[in-house]
């Protein structure tokens, strides 16, 4: 192995690369006085920047979690990095040669793993963008004149080809030192029958980047009809790709994020560059991954997440965009950004739309438009009956959770009046009494669980299991309630198609066995048991990833596999399961309130008793119609 480096070259390496230049490439800073900056913490979730950087020092320190330390240790901790890596890292970056006490200078093959695969991406790249200009990527070409990208375009976004045989890259990278093992581990090469083959042949490649500009993996676009792969196919995850953790175009819309206070999230690359060409700078997209948690985190750094930034999502008005929406308003509170929605006329994504209409008709689209929180009432609301008492009823239990999270009292308070509009119910102040309810229940709770609600709140709550346990009985095996919901969760964990899309409506306090409850909110965190309607193994595994500890995780398992108890497992043993949890969640309201009123007797005011009798009537006609018509009242 080679020695370590020496201690002159590593001060030399400090001394070279300032730590400020270091830190903006993952989080936006701020003059915070004194020659300080400050800055949102990369290592934890903060709303206030606690984490400050001492160019003058060399230092940083977040007062919030007490990380800290020099510019080393900054990149160790945020990239996982061995020390040695990250000299040698810095050390490229600033034109250094380092030396090592105990065998000269270091072999290339001796560095560090994740500094080897980067290389290999980096000498990837330019093998791709070199294939490009060749005869056999005419079709490459061609794809992307048509979709309005000439030859500076793709140079930008640094696009290339995969040639179509078999291991033209892995020839290349082998000259250029790399070994087999390096290959597989980047995810560039796979095993074939007699060694490495290419990953990716005969496709359009585009490079994914991280923050700092490093490749770290390709998107790879199908070019002809023999090509019987995916339409796009990316890197596996590998040492340095996560695909939730990674966005598309970061490193060219960073610095625009951050003077902007804005982002834009498109679903393509493709949509990236249209919005790049046509001035739309902020424009950023997921890899293969719906928007989640992990991509939340880079903006915020970037955007410092303040009242002021706007982050505005671009999808298609189809199902899928619709539902991708959805999925992003899901993580909304996790923004202190306000949050947009933009859907350009005819559903089409940005780069059809620079093609039909121009520069001006992109830039106009991503112009804030409808609130995300306004398009997901909307959509709520859109599937229920609103002609029934017990459709409104239902519309209003599900939709008020999310109005109560809206930020901003005054906006609270205006979007539930456009609440009680969508939904038809006449009493506005009802609605806005229902909704400051739930609004201060939740901060009295400190925002740890669900508020009390005839259909258990909605999908977005913030509790988990393992940290805050529901309310209720141990687990009872005796219980009919009990077996009830064991029964429900085998259907959505075995069989999703028969409960979906019902049972992801139903809240995490509807199950009142607090194990259900947390196999309640994995599969919520997973996504929901509609996402294993088509591929139901692919959902368990994402259901057990999201389980907080092995005893949940040992649930889950059990409900997967247990034998349901009925003779004939259909839709109508579904509909007896969903009927019977939601029939009983109504019935505990209704004692609730009547529980409450009656503790309060003569001491209850005239506008809480009317709220509160006209709440009970509404559970009631619900409850009613819940016996008479089964799952069809759901």
């Amino acid at each position: 192995m080679a020695g370590r480096i020496n201690d002159d070259d590593v001060k030399a390496v400090r001394d070279a690369v300032p730590i400020d230049a270091v830190v903006s490439e993952y989080l936006q800073l701020r003059n915070a006085g004194g020659g300080n900056l400050k800055g949102l913490c990369p290592f934890h979730d903060e709303k206030s920047p606690s984490f400050q950087v001492s160019p003058s020092k060399g230092l940083f320190h977040c007062f919030g979690c007490q990380e800290g330390g020099d510019t080393i240790a900054f990149v160790q901790k945020i990239d996982h990095l061995t020390f040695a890596e990250v000299v040698e890292r810095l050390a490229a970056k600033a034109g250094i040669t380092l030396r090592y006490e105990e065998g000269g200078y270091n072999p290339s093959h001796q560095r560090g793993e994740r500094i080897r695969l980067v290389e290999a991406h980096k000498a990837a790249a330019q093998f791709y963008v070199e294939q490009l200009d060749g005869p056999e990527a005419e079709i490459g070409r061609k794809f992307l004149a048509e979709r309005g990208f000439d030859q500076a375009a793709a140079a930008h976004f640094g696009v290339g080809y995969s040639p179509a045989g078999w291991d033209h890259l892995t020839r290349y990278l082998r000259g250029k030192g790399f070994s087999d093992k390096e290959l597989i581990a980047s995810g560039l090469s796979q095993d074939g029958r007699r060694g490495p083959i290419d990953r990716f042949r005969g496709r359009l490649m585009w490079p994914i980047r991280d923050t700092s500009g490093e490749v770290v993996g390709f998107g790879a676009r199908k070019l002809r009809d023999d090509d019987n792969g995916p339409k796009y196919l990316n890197t596996p995850e590998t040492a340095i790709y996560k695909k939730s953790q990674v966005l598309y175009g970061i490193d060219l819309a960073k610095k625009d994020i951050a003077k902007a206070s804005r982002a834009v999230v498109v679903e393509g690359y493709t949509d990236v560059m249209a919005c790049h060409l046509a001035g739309v700078t902020t424009a950023i997209a997921t890899c293969g991954t719906a928007f989640g948690g992990d991509h939340i985190k880079i903006l915020r750094r970037l955007l410092m997440d303040n009242g002021s930034a706007r982050v505005i999502f671009t999808f298609d008005g189809d199902a899928a965009g619709q539902k991708a929406a959805l999925r992003a308003f899901e993580d909304d509170q996790k923004f202190a950004a306000e949050t947009y929605i933009a859907i350009a006329p005819d559903n089409m994504d940005p780069c059809d739309l620079r093609l039909a209409k121009g520069d001006e008709a992109v830039r106009d689209l991503v112009e804030p438009r409808t609130p995300l929180f306004e398009f997901a009432l909307r959509q709520i609301v859109s599937r229920y009956d609103l002609e029934t008492p017990a459709g409104r009823a239902a519309a209003l239990d599900e939709a008020a959770p999310v109005v109560a999270k809206i930020k901003t009292g005054s906006v609270q308070r205006e979007v539930a009046v456009q609440l009680a509009g969508f939904v038809g119910i006449l009493d506005q102040e009802y609605v806005v009494h229902r909704v400051n309810q739930l609004a201060q229940w939740a901060r009295g709770r400190g925002d740890r669980g669900p508020a009390p609600a005839a259909r258990g709140g909605s999908r977005r709550q913030e509790v988990h299991a393992s940290a805050a346990p529901q309310s209720g009985p141990a687990l009872n095996l005796r219980s009919p309630a009990h077996r009830t919901e064991r029964e429900l969760l085998k259907l959505a964990l075995q069989k999703p198609a028969l409960v979906s899309p019902a049972f992801d409506a139903y809240g995490v306090d509807e199950f009142t066995a607090p194990p259900y409850a947390a196999v309640r909110q994995c599969i919520a965190e997973a996504g929901g048991a509609e996402l294993g309607v088509p591929e139901t193994r692919e959902y368990l595994v994402q259901v057990l990833d999201a389980t907080p500890n092995d005893a949940v995780r040992k649930l889950v398992t059990e409900l997967a596999v247990e034998v349901f108890h009925g003779k004939t497992i259909d839709e109508a043993y579904a509909g007896e399961h969903l009927v019977k949890v939601r029939l009983r969640a109504v019935d505990r309201r209704i004692n609730e309130v009547q529980g409450s009123l009656a503790r309060l007797g003569s001491n209850v005011s005239p506008d809480h008793l009317a709220a509160a009798q006209n709440e009970v009537w509404v559970l009631q006609q619900y409850a009613q119609s819940l016996r008479n018509h089964g799952a069809a009242a759901l």
